[in-house]
């Protein structure tokens, strides 16, 4: 009886041991491997081109793997929320490679990379620094220490606490050290990362990628399987890249001057055209920049009212109270463009708009002199060229007559008293159709 208990006690408890080995996680066969590189601030061009490459991979005969090679300062939220949700969604694993060597994932490719299974890193390059600004915020004096954040910018950047939190849990990747990246803008080499286990390996190349992702768990998806798969790129069309260069707050800046330049000298020589023509196309893409970047409209109007002072300043002489105001105008336009929070890496350089506008000021400057020294110059056609010639008494003016000049006769007066026929005389002025002479001694 003692030794049945024994037996059936030794079994239970071999059953129990057996039944708490955990599973082998299966394995994940990659056959195809699709690269999608992109370098560049985040923008809406990004999150279109990198959803195109998510759809590609998860379409009908696409890649096992996509492997993003990143290379970021930030970007915009909401373009990286639209990345992150393609990334989290994709039936496919969705693998970050920060290259190549130099490279960087700060402020929303941090974001990105913490939403990926499987995260390498190139020598030499960095991630972190994901505090949230506000584009166009005006900089703040003092010590640090007694600045109070707005309630705006406590509410981002909680918002963007707990979102970098629930995608590090989900990916299992260092939870404290991404709230730290957030909070205090830490920022780590590729080798700290590792060890800090918020990237998986360091990387020297792409084959290199591959072979260390070969045998490593890419979260849901199980152990990668990636024996010399076959590799594809992906890459933006000209359209992307064409896009993706306009939609950057300097390069809109420096393309609303180009045409508020182009427009200010058509206005200024009607039928040059191609100042017109280029400024037009300018002032267009420029704004297309400031819709895509959700520009603030009370600081595009500021700028507008900036351009309508100079431009009054070419047709009113002012002595500059106008492009002095033109100019402030556009300064706090500048200032004041965006309103909409961003994770690093899009904002209006101050040298950039300083640039801008003394650029502006410099134009408006030589055209206000032109159209001054034109206004200036004597005139050498029409009736009011008449001044200063010299002419022939037709009748005696006693004091008013008929002279000879520049072959009409003209009804003169004589500023100068008597004049007998056939005296030489000067014209000193013109008065509607009667002109003034004086005698020639």
């Amino acid at each position: 009886m003692k030794t049945n208990i024994l037996l059936a006690l030794v079994i239970a408890c071999s059953g129990t041991a057996f039944a708490a080995k955990p599973a082998k996680a299966p394995a994940y066969e990659v056959g195809a491997v699709l690269v999608a590189p992109y370098s560049g601030v985040i923008t809406p061009a990004a999150a279109e081109f990198i959803s195109q490459a998510v759809d590609k991979v998860n379409g009908p005969g696409g890649a096992d793997l996509l492997v993003i090679a990143l290379d970021t300062p930030g970007g915009l939220d909401s373009s990286m929320r639209v990345i992150i949700q393609k990334m989290l969604a994709s039936k496919k694993p969705v693998a970050v490679y920060v290259s190549p060597q130099g490279a960087r994932a700060a402020s929303a490719g941090v974001f990105i990379s913490m939403a990926s299974p499987l995260v390498g890193m190139a020598p030499g390059t960095n991630i972190g620094a994901a505090h949230p600004v506000m584009m166009g915020a005006l900089p703040q004096l003092g010590d640090k220490a007694d600045k109070k954040k707005e309630p705006m910018e406590e509410k981002v950047l909680n918002d963007a606490s707990a979102y970098i939190k629930s995608i590090a849990q989900k990916t299992g990747r260092n939870v404290e050290w991404a709230m730290r990246a957030v909070a205090k803008s830490d920022s780590i080499s590729a080798e700290e990362a590792v060890k800090a286990g918020v990237a998986d390996f360091v990387a020297a190349d792409l084959n290199d990628f591959l072979a260390k992702a070969d045998g490593r768990k890419a979260g849901d998806f199980g152990t990668l399987r990636a024996v010399r798969p076959a590799v594809e790129y992906f890459r933006q069309t000209r359209r992307q890249k064409f896009l993706a260069t306009i939609t950057d707050p300097n390069i809109a800046m420096i393309l609303m001057s180009l045409g508020a330049a182009g427009l200010f000298i058509e206005l200024y020589n009607p039928g040059l055209i191609l100042p017109g023509v280029v400024g037009a196309v300018s002032l267009v893409l420029a704004f297309y920049s400031f819709q895509t970047l959700s520009a603030n409209f009370a600081g595009l109007a500021l700028i507008m009212l900036g351009f309508v002072f100079f431009i009054a300043e070419i047709k009113v002489i002012s002595y500059g109270l106008l492009t002095l105001a033109g100019a402030l105008s556009i300064l706090l336009g500048g200032l004041m463009l965006f309103n909409q929070p961003s994770i690093g890496g899009l904002s209006i350089s101050m040298s950039m708009l300083l640039s801008t506008v003394i650029g502006l000021i410099a134009v408006v400057a030589v055209v206000a002199l032109i159209a001054l020294r034109a206004q200036l110059r004597k005139v050498v056609t029409g009736i009011e060229s008449l001044t200063d010639k010299r002419g022939l008494a037709k009748t005696a003016l006693t004091p008013k007559g008929k002279v000879l000049v520049a072959g009409e006769l003209w009804d003169a007066e004589s500023v100068s008293g008597d004049i007998p026929e056939g005296a030489a005389v000067d014209v000193t002025a013109v008065h509607g159709f009667q002109i003034r002479v004086r005698q020639v001694k």
